[in-house]
């Protein structure tokens, strides 16, 4: 047997490894414990209670801002 074909084999059987350890690691992630967490949100009426970025007129007016951001930029200062 060669050394040439001997390393490719080593490579092969490197590389073949590491694929399978790969593999593992990512079946071990599958399957997280089921922790039972309960959080408790405080839904006041306060302003900054969380309810203004379910309001749609906040994403358009959002979305309007980017928009004309990027015009502004892509003009590149020309006259």
């Amino acid at each position: 047997m060669t050394r040439a074909n001997l390393t490719s084999k080593i490579q092969l059987f490197v590389l073949a490894l590491i694929a399978n350890l790969a593999t593992l690691i990512v079946k071990a992630q599958e399957k997280a414990p089921d922790l039972k967490v309960d959080v408790d949100v405080n839904k006041g009426g306060n302003a900054m209670s969380g309810d203004w970025m379910s309001n749609p007129l906040v994403w358009v007016i959002g979305a309007l801002v980017v928009i004309l951001l990027i015009a502004l930029v892509a003009r590149g200062g020309s006259k």
